[in-house]
């Protein structure tokens, strides 16, 4: 069974935003510093001429530098993580926030970009003074349907796809008890659809849940409600599928699944994909990842109805996995270091692109030895030094090192590397300045870290997923 999240805040990290879905390099420019050397396939134009197209959730107060440099350049289709849900841009009743949202917007417009808008209605992320009332029936569906008119409305034109409901089922396939819900009965889903189409009546209005990405209960659950609505005249143009998805476990039916509901007449599309692994990643690990990929992106491309894929982040560093999942990451096609992972390739495979320029594969061609080094230690403190050599005749251009605490430390702050821990898992990757080992030659990067129990040290390292000597 496919796990999901369990009350997270839905997208990016909220930490990266201060609070809600990329690719390679531009034939003929340069690649973003840490980026991999070899020039890559365009993700955008490779869908468009499969009549597609391939989007990506953002971060709107990233959308600068490499990150958006890689957003622009690869995809069609962009998400607000989190800049257009109820607590964020109304926060307080009648008080709005448009900035973050605006933003994304005006960043799709310059680089012409079609928008999906996520979320209208969703039982998550509601500001307290929603949840906190004590509304009458008809107060709460006035409430909704002012707030669907208000944000659709501000962006009629500009929004080509909108989440109206997100997930409103449970996992056996009956309604979910949401504020909406309780209250309100399944009417509130058709309401909502009304409201968004009165608002914009160009915008495509769809329906999004997770776990109904191939056939089963709660997926039955949504094709029976779609159904309902289309012989009601409700307006539903289409459903999404999330594809928050494990690796080895993209399911067998999803092509079928994605046919079905579109034989009822809808569009549909993947509208959050993410493949997450047991860190840390591995050639084997990675290369299962970028299979999986690729028999997502197969699937929609082979239903004529499929609009397109988005996935919920490109970057390892703006994912929302390992905030939730402990000891799980490595769930989206690029790096923290904003490196193609294989995945990247999967995805430009599927949609056509045959290979010119060549997979670089998950890690180094050569080998490594990592020494790791207390070089100071106090109380609960301790200061490390970690050196990575490459043993081998290639240069290594990008490196990411992980390891596994075996007891009680955390990182604090770090030098000469961008050093992230979940769990007890590690992951140093390259500044900007030393992004290159040369053949037999190494680089040193150090941090604090605080201690309890014992400080032993790790007893295995992998250099951009390959297996490292220590010494």
């Amino acid at each position: 069974m496919r796990l999901h999240h369990s009350g997270k805040p839905r997208g990016m990290r909220r930490a990266a935003l201060g609070l809600a879905a990329a690719g390679a390099l531009l034939i003929g420019l340069a690649a973003p510093s840490g980026a991999a050397d070899a020039v890559g396939p365009v993700l955008r134009d490779l869908a468009q001429a499969k009549g597609k197209y391939v989007g990506t959730a953002v971060t709107a107060s990233k959308l600068n530098g490499t990150y958006g440099d890689i957003a622009g350049s690869q995809f069609n289709s962009i998400t607000p993580g989190n800049e257009m849900k109820w607590e964020s841009v109304e926060p307080s009743r009648g008080s709005y926030n448009w900035s973050g949202a605006d933003a994304v917007v005006d960043f799709a417009e310059a680089h012409d970009m079609r928008v999906r808008g996520h979320t209208l209605v969703w039982h998550s992320q509601l500001p307290g003074w929603l949840t906190g009332g004590s509304w009458t029936a008809d107060q709460l569906r006035t409430l909704m349907t002012d707030h669907i008119t208000t944000e659709v409305g501000r962006y009629k034109g500009k929004i080509t796809h909108w989440d109206v409901v997100n997930e409103p089922f449970n996992e056996d396939g009956t309604f979910r008890q949401s504020l909406w819900y309780t209250k309100l009965g399944q009417s509130y889903i058709a309401d909502a659809l009304r409201a968004a189409r009165a608002a914009d009546p160009d915008a495509k209005l769809y329906l999004n849940d997770y776990n109904t990405d191939g056939t089963g209960a709660k997926s039955d659950g949504m094709y029976n409600l779609v159904k309902s609505l289309k012989a009601q005249g409700v307006p539903i143009d289409g459903v999404g599928f999330q594809g928050h998805l494990i690796l080895g476990q993209v399911p067998s039916t999803m092509r079928a699944n994605l046919q079905r509901f579109a034989d009822l007449g809808v569009d549909v599309a993947v509208t959050e994909l993410d493949i997450r692994m047991t860190l840390p990643a591995t050639d084997a690990k990675l290369a299962q990842q970028k299979a999986d990929y690729r028999a997502v992106i197969d699937a929609c491309v082979a239903v004529s109805r499929c609009q397109g894929v988005t996935v919920w982040g490109f970057t390892d560093s703006d994912s929302w996995i390992p905030d939730v999942f402990e000891g799980q990451g490595a769930a989206t096609p690029y790096d923290e270091g904003y490196r193609p992972k294989p995945a990247y390739y999967g995805i430009a495979e599927s949609l056509g692109w045959t290979g010119d320029g060549g997979d670089p594969g998950p890690g180094p061609a050569t080998g490594c030895t990592v020494g790791y080094a207390v070089t100071s230690q106090w109380n609960t403190g301790f200061t490390a030094n970690v050196t990575v050599r490459n043993t081998g005749s290639s240069p290594v251009n990008g490196w990411q090192v992980a390891w596994t605490y075996p007891s009680g430390q955390r990182v604090t702050s770090a030098w000469n590397a961008t050093v992230t821990q979940s769990g007890a898992q590690v992951t140093a990757s390259n500044a900007p300045y030393n992004a290159t080992i040369g053949a037999g030659g190494s680089v040193s990067f150090g941090f604090n870290g605080t201690w309890s129990g014992a400080n032993a040290a790790p007893t295995a390292f992998t250099l951009n997923g390959t297996t490292c000597a220590t010494g």
